[in-house]
């Protein structure tokens, strides 16, 4: 298999180091273990951790959200093999898992896993909710320690007192070594903005926000990250689903739902521009997403190992310069 390698682009992020881990700049996203949008067999759950670990990728990120906690289950047991030093691991707080009153036998997650809703998350941003997800996070994982936790999605819910509360939460517990880095994941640049000049973040989580088909962060966020030392984990690189396939199907999804039209024209727009200089979509959708200098690493899901290695190969092709210096003036990216 090709291991991951981009020796060819000069601006590789050069990976994640927490503490004394080190970690590839590629990552691995358990969503998909999780049961995301479709039931996966455990045995082909660990198949893909094992697939991940074989192409080089040593960061590995998770969530008691993802299949309501099956994907920490899952990722921590293929994980259990592997030299704790060897990889880093992140998880995320703010949503407590807690046993559902209302389950009715086949009742399934309305969040989008295919799993069973005979639990409910429940958000707690308060130092007591934090340390406890920390705790069930570890119980689940089957570890010892975290290397990152981040604040998961709390616009989604109440920013402020995600601000208020549960970043001072976790700056505490990084002081006190429980975690080795702090951060925020979020969807959305104003929230992760206000977030990193809030408080003395290590990391944020950008899902679809800087990608080939829409640079929203470029403006504010990652500049204001470079400011303040705090180091951005690109995820959702692929616009969910619009950008991982060479041709642009007319059921394409962006943003969890149907694209509309005008995304659809624009994805295709880029499509043509790349087979222009002999490169697929996706694999110049991934390697754009690393480019710019606040990138430490980029997060790709998979649920099945033929996925993991489609990323590696990706992330091993050569990209010409000359692509990169197209986009711009033909207003397929932002300056």
């Amino acid at each position: 298999m090709e291991r991951i390698s981009a020796k060819d682009q000069e601006n590789t992020p050069s990976g994640l180091s927490i503490g004394e881990h080190t970690a590839s700049w590629l990552g691995f996203g358990a969503a998909g273990i999780g049961n995301l949008y479709r039931s996966v067999p455990d045995d082909v759950a660990a198949s893909t951790v094992d697939a991940a670990w074989e192409a080089g990728i040593r960061y590995f990120d998770t969530a008691p959200h993802y299949g309501l906690g099956l994907s920490e289950r899952r990722l921590g047991a293929a994980l259990a093999k592997r030299p704790r030093e060897e990889f880093v691991l992140s998880t995320k707080v703010g949503r407590l898992l807690e046993p559902n009153p209302d389950y009715v036998t086949g009742a399934m997650d309305p969040d989008g896993f295919a799993v069973p809703a005979n639990v409910v998350r429940r958000w707690d941003p308060s130092e007591a909710g934090v340390r406890r997800s920390i705790e069930e996070s570890l119980a689940r994982l089957g570890v010892d320690h975290i290397d990152i936790a981040y604040l998961h999605d709390p616009d989604a819910y109440d920013l402020d007192s995600g601000i208020e509360e549960g970043l001072p939460a976790l700056e505490r517990l990084r002081d006190e070594g429980l975690v080795g880095a702090i951060g925020v994941g979020s969807n959305s640049v104003e929230a992760l903005a206000r977030c990193v000049r809030s408080a003395n973040l290590d990391l944020v989580m950008l899902a679809g926000r800087y990608t080939l088909l829409e640079q929203p962060a470029a403006a504010d966020l990652l500049p204001a990250c470079l400011e303040n030392g705090t180091g951005v984990v690109n995820v959702g690189v692929y616009n969910s689903g619009l950008l991982a396939r060479p041709e642009v199907p007319d059921d394409a999804h962006y943003n969890y739902a149907s694209a509309p039209p005008s995304v659809l024209a624009a994805a295709r727009r880029l499509a043509a521009c790349c087979e222009e200089y002999g490169v697929d979509l996706p694999t110049a959708a991934l390697q754009f997403s690393m480019r710019h200098p606040a990138i430490r690493s980029v997060v790709v899901g998979a649920a099945r190992p033929e996925q993991i290695r489609q990323t590696a190969e990706r992330a091993a092709t050569h990209v010409p310069e000359e692509l990169w210096s197209e986009l711009e003036p033909r207003g397929l990216v932002q300056a």
